[in-house]
């Protein structure tokens, strides 16, 4: 199916900025470290920084501990000269698909209703996120209902398809989604991306809840990261 030149061109505009987000000097491809502290213990800045080249950024981070609820502390480093930047090249990506732009229904849910998304890299823990709202979403003929998470007041899915771990990063891809009126949101799996893990293994990765996991191959959106040498995989 062709696509349409304003769509296929405001795709284009979102792939160079996409790009430019990963290499940016505190973007994906940058986080060289994460660093959590013992308990109690609040991140001093000033210290951090000392005797770090001038190619590095630090910032602080916070979660909450799975066991105790209790609030952890961090340290992230950045190195805006990172070999995964250096070794970086694009990200591949399906071509752009107009078919996968897809309207829903939004239903906001009342209190702080959570789902348990497991995550790649805490020991197998699972973290509790709010999810505001149902998404009913039909695709092929099957309906669903899935679960976006609130991501800094932007509606973010983390969905699985069966492309994951072969033309895809293996543990699922996620998605903004966009509201386009009262009771409707709008999903351009054209937009799809691989996570923040895809790139540093220094992010943690909540996986794909099993809602959330499509029954037909969403050949749409980006594939994996292509290096220097051509090697396509993990940026790390």
């Amino acid at each position: 199916m062709s696509a349409s030149g304003s769509g296929m061109a405001a795709w284009q505009e979102w792939r160079a900025d996409r790009r430019r987000s990963l290499t940016a000097p505190t973007g994906n491809l940058a986080l060289v470290e994460t660093r959590w502290l013992p308990p109690g213990e609040t991140p001093d800045l000033d210290a951090a920084r000392a005797g770090q080249p001038g190619t590095v950024t630090v910032t602080a981070l916070e979660r909450t501990d799975m066991v105790t609820g209790a609030p952890e502390h961090g340290l992230r480093f950045w190195d805006a000269n990172s070999p995964a930047i250096q070794d970086f090249e694009d990200v591949d990506a399906f071509p752009y698909d107009p078919a996968w732009v897809l309207d829903a229904t939004y239903t906001p849910v009342e209190g702080a209703r959570t789902v348990a998304f497991e995550h790649l890299r805490d020991n197998g823990g699972t973290r509790e996120k709010v999810v505001p709202g149902d998404i009913a979403l039909t695709v092929d003929g099957t309906d669903y209902t899935l679960s976006a998470f609130d991501d800094d007041g932007t509606l973010l899915l983390v969905f699985g398809d069966p492309t994951n771990g072969d033309s895809t990063y293996g543990a699922g891809r996620f998605l903004f989604v966009e509201h386009t009126g009262a009771g409707r949101v709008r999903l351009d799996f054209n937009r799809a991306f691989v996570p923040p893990c895809g790139f540093s293994d220094q992010y943690n990765c909540p996986m794909p809840p099993r809602q959330n996991r499509l029954h037909l191959p969403v050949e749409a959106g980006e594939k994996l990261p292509v290096l220097r040498d051509g090697a396509v995989g993990t940026a790390h």
